[in-house]
């Protein structure tokens, strides 16, 4: 009667030989899928590396841009891909021209934020169509609003919902900047996407409203692109500049179709909160015109502009946040 280690044994042979043909099957089939004729004498087991490096390469390139076209049919925001020259170890191919990537150092970029790998040559060709995965997002301050809002799949950043939710539920609006790094550390990518919203922000933990004010706007100041973004920048100063109140408006309506989805989607609801808190002016002596002097810098940027027409543009700021208060109900 076998004794149990030789049992043990014929059956890891068994399983040796199972996978072995396993293997085999499936070098078949990638060269019939490459069109190669196969002889009596197989290529050794280092000829199929590569090419099961390729194969897996291919496959990975069709599931990420199936994904893409799905999700383009539900979300018509637009999102750059952030590449950077990137190393890259062992044999890799281009995600969208399907090339060999040559070289032993900086052979292409890599998306920073999804993880798209491409020739640098290739990188002007590929559509914006970055969708940001959780594990590329490295923090929450000073990362891309759009990039925040597509990574965790909302509307608006978390940051922005909780702290105007907690400043409005405790009837309390008050716009003096005070201590705020507790706050901004715990709004951390690890807390920010696993817990979300049970990350604690109630007056239990922090008592002094001022806080969590600070900590909004300094997570709009330190905005990469401002949530009114450079390219409508222009648009919106010279909207402040006219006179006439119809074409105002009008012009004001263009420049709001200028942003991207998601800035839009912040606008709008911090328009709405802080038109809510001009309806408290006798108790928070905060009206419209005030709160644009706050806000003005802090939602736009000029881009690119020298001292002096930076300096001429801080008026005409004031005057955009203003008119978005003022008007927020018909232009929203």
């Amino acid at each position: 009667m076998p004794s149990r280690e030789s049992y043990e044994v014929c059956k890891e042979e068994k399983s040796l030989v199972q996978k072995a043909k396993r293997e085999a099957n499936q070098e078949d089939i990638l060269a019939a899928a490459l069109g190669m004729r196969m002889g009596p004498q197989k290529p050794p087991a280092t000829f199929w590396q590569p090419l099961k490096l390729f194969a897996y390469s291919q496959l990975t390139s069709l599931v990420r841009r199936a994904t893409l076209k799905e999700s383009d049919r539900t979300s018509k925001s637009e999102k750059v891909h952030n590449f950077k020259v990137h190393t890259f170890r062992g044999p890799h191919w281009c995600e969208h021209c399907a090339s060999f990537m040559w070289g032993l150092m900086a052979q292409g970029v890599k998306c920073a934020d999804c993880g798209l790998n491409v020739h640098k040559q290739c990188s002007n060709l590929v559509p914006n169509d970055c969708k940001p995965d959780l594990r590329h997002i490295r923090r929450v301050y000073s990362c891309d609003l759009t990039t925040l809002v597509k990574a965790y799949n909302t509307a608006r950043p978390m940051v922005v919902d909780m702290c105007i939710r907690e400043i409005e539920s405790r009837g309390q609006i008050s716009l003096f900047l005070s201590s705020q790094c507790d706050v901004k550390l715990l709004f951390s990518p690890l807390t920010y996407f696993t817990d979300g919203e049970k990350t604690d922000i109630s007056v239990n933990a922090y008592e002094d409203i001022n806080i969590i004010t600070g900590a909004l706007k300094m997570y709009l100041r330190e905005l990469p692109v401002p949530v009114i973004s450079y390219d409508a920048y222009p648009r919106f100063i010279e909207a402040a500049k006219l006179t006439d109140p119809e074409k105002k408006l009008e012009a004001f309506r263009e420049a709001l179709a200028l942003l991207p989805q998601s800035h839009s989607e912040t606008l709008k609801y911090l328009m709405a909160h802080l038109k809510r808190v001009t309806q408290n002016e006798n108790f928070n002596l905060m009206n419209a015109e005030n709160l644009a002097i706050v806000f003005g810098p802090t939602l736009m940027r000029a881009p690119n502009l020298d001292a002096i027409t930076a300096l001429n543009d801080i008026r005409y700021q004031r005057q955009v946040v203003e008119v978005l208060i003022k008007n927020q109900d018909v232009l929203f």
